[in-house]
């Protein structure tokens, strides 16, 4: 549906773009007139979150951790270090959001991995068991 779409792209849920498309069908355009802020104010100004960017920037490693990994609780501590804001790990997801950082995860691979042993395995093995997972998803029996 359209209104799911909308919603998705604008990252609010699908009962606020209905309720919209309700208001601008009774009233225009001008029924849209927001009241306001919702919610409560941001404890980061334009200026911290810049501050906070620049530091996170810097890496991991930089701000004094053993290895160049952010992690939310150590990023919540140097939003802690460098505005004095106290933020909980769970939260600072939003922080990082609302700079556009999103999730990266490091690279892992084998220290030992013969590249003939991955191959003969992507092109075999992977899709008999790909094939066994989807009959058990779909409630099937493997043959």
């Amino acid at each position: 549906m359209i209104l799911a779409a909308i919603a998705r792209q604008l990252k609010v849920s699908h009962q606020s773009v209905s309720r919209w498309y309700t208001e601008w069908r009774s009233g225009g355009v001008r029924a849209l007139d927001g009241a306001g802020r919702a919610g409560r104010k941001p404890k980061l100004d334009p200026r911290q979150l810049r501050s906070v960017e620049r530091t996170l920037r810097q890496g991991a490693r930089a701000n004094g951790f053993d290895r160049d990994l952010w992690t939310l609780p150590r990023v919540a501590l140097v939003i802690e270090r460098v505005t004095g804001v106290h933020y909980h790990p769970g939260h600072v997801w939003k922080i990082l959001g609302a700079m556009d950082w999103t999730l990266q995860r490091p690279a892992k691979q084998a220290r030992k991995r013969d590249p003939e042993e991955v191959k003969l395995w992507m092109n075999e093995r992977w899709p008999a068991v790909k094939r066994t997972l989807g009959a058990r998803r779909l409630g099937s029996s493997s043959s």
